[in-house]
């Protein structure tokens, strides 16, 4: 508060305090002419009157003095206050003098300083709410990364869409995050994949198309928001948040081949909470991410299918033989003759991998491939079925015929390697025989039929030909 009194100035009140103290050595000077001076000459002054005037008049211009050092004293040390930091102070003005003046400046200086660091503190809070915000388009930059790559790689489609979910359930400071899935030709979403709270019980979550909550999102491809500002009818609502348990929800669609083929959801239970557009913005960058990775999916099983041989020892592959057999049972039935399959597989496999490495590995199953289709003639097909497992398909052949050659592959494998000195590095093969129409009616059959003889082989001691289950060695 500034108190205002009479504007006396400063220099005033000093040439005032100047002239009182003056006038002291003036009154010992009198006092001298009056006791000593002036009596030889006959005029007399009263002493005491001249001492007390005196007094009255130093006294007088003492305080005068003091007055003004107080009050510079005191701006002083409010002053090294303000300068230590403490800007809350303000100095009170009692008049309106060169003091006053100068704590009317240092009022004002510190008024500044209060103003200037609130603008700084306010900056600071918006510095660092934009850094915040950075650091979150980082993260989320950094996750679109990691799934680009994965794509790039051709990694496992279910890889993919898991790290898609963990790198949502960043958005928004979501507690869950979900992804619904449906296959082509089906119309029921299932849960593909959920991380966060609550992720077991989301597992089992199935959803038709037709169901209140979902129907506008999979018929007309628009988003999914609950929140505090935006909900569902009462109804659906209620369905919602007892299927999925959670208050708070944003979904994007994952739109492909002109219908929604997956649903990537985020959601918490906190109370109040409203999604911003960045929040769906970024929902939806995920979900378009998703999109591709399922569409490269789609892309690579087609050229999978569309390739028929193995890379490394450039046998048919699994895909070719199976459709292939399909084929030969059909005609096999139809002409009545007879179409056999044969099923070899490498024994102690996983211990001669450990032993002797990938490259000796690669090497050794091009030659067991090289000695099974040097065996064959030009009718039959020879493929790689798996890691360690080759096939024959020998139309107009019967199982014992099958079962011959089989015989003699195995004799020629086992020679192939028989000069080892390490038993470790021996390879045999133990053998399986189907045939069309005793063991089935189509490659699948035959598939599991010679499968299970090939393990009868392995149980009755490796390095067998099995062609039938009651056979003994």
């Amino acid at each position: 508060m500034t108190k205002k009194k009479a504007n006396y100035s400063l220099r005033r009140k000093l040439n005032i305090a100047f002239a009182l103290m003056s006038i002291l050595p003036l009154l010992v000077t009198g006092y001298l002419v009056s006791n000593y001076i002036l009596p030889n000459i006959g005029i007399n002054l009263n002493i005491s009157v001249t001492v007390g005037v005196s007094i009255f008049i130093a006294i007088s211009g003492f305080f005068v003095v003091k007055e003004i050092f107080d009050r510079i004293t005191s701006i002083s040390g409010e002053a090294k206050l303000i300068a230590a930091g403490d800007v809350s102070r303000t100095l009170e003005v009692e008049q309106q003098d060169e003091v006053g003046l100068l704590g009317e400046s240092l009022n004002l200086l510190t008024t500044r300083i209060r103003n200037n660091m609130d603008e700084l503190k306010n900056y600071s809070e918006k510095t660092t709410e934009i850094n915040l915000e950075i650091q979150k388009r980082v993260i989320v930059l950094s996750s679109l990364l990691q799934i680009s790559s994965l794509i790039a790689q051709s990694a496992k489609l279910d890889d993919i869409l898991k790290l898609a979910v963990e790198k949502s359930r960043l958005l928004a400071s979501s507690e869950i995050a979900f992804l619904l899935y449906r296959e082509e030709d089906k119309e029921t979403f299932y849960m593909k994949a959920a991380d966060g709270i609550n992720a077991d019980a989301l597992s089992k979550i199935t959803v038709g198309p037709t169901e209140d909550y979902f129907e506008e999102l999979v018929d007309f491809n628009k988003p999914l928001l609950i929140d505090k500002a935006n909900g569902l009818s009462t109804e659906a609502q209620s369905a919602f948040v007892d299927k999925f348990r959670m208050k708070n929800a944003l979904t994007s669609s994952v739109f492909l081949r002109g219908r929604v083929r997956a649903v990537l959801g985020i959601g918490s239970n906190k109370s109040g909470f409203s999604y911003g557009k960045d929040d769906s913005e970024l929902v939806d960058v995920f979900a378009k991410q998703i999109a591709i990775a399922i569409e490269n999916d789609i892309l690579m099983n087609r050229v999978e299918k569309l390739e028929i041989k193995d890379t490394l020892t450039g046998l048919y592959n699994e895909a070719f033989m199976q459709s292939r057999l399909q084929e030969e049972i059909r005609r096999g039935i139809t002409y009545q003759r007879p179409c056999s399959l044969i099923i070899f597989d490498i024994d102690n496999f996983k211990r001669y991998h450990q032993y002797r490495g990938s490259l000796q590995v690669e090497s050794t199953l091009k030659k067991i491939a090289s000695l099974i289709q040097d065996s064959v003639s030009d009718i039959d097909r020879v493929g790689r079925m798996g890691d360690d497992e080759f096939a024959i398909l020998m139309p107009e052949r019967n199982k014992r015929k099958a079962q011959d050659l089989a015989e003699e592959i195995r004799k020629k494998v086992e020679f192939a390697f028989s000069e080892e000195s390490d038993l470790n590095k021996r390879i045999t093969v133990s053998v399986g025989v189907s045939e069309n129409p005793l063991d089935g009616i189509d490659a699948q059959e035959l598939i599991s039929i010679a499968k299970e003889l090939v393990a009868l082989a392995k149980s009755r001691g490796k390095n067998c030909v099995v062609a039938f289950k009651d056979e003994k060695k």
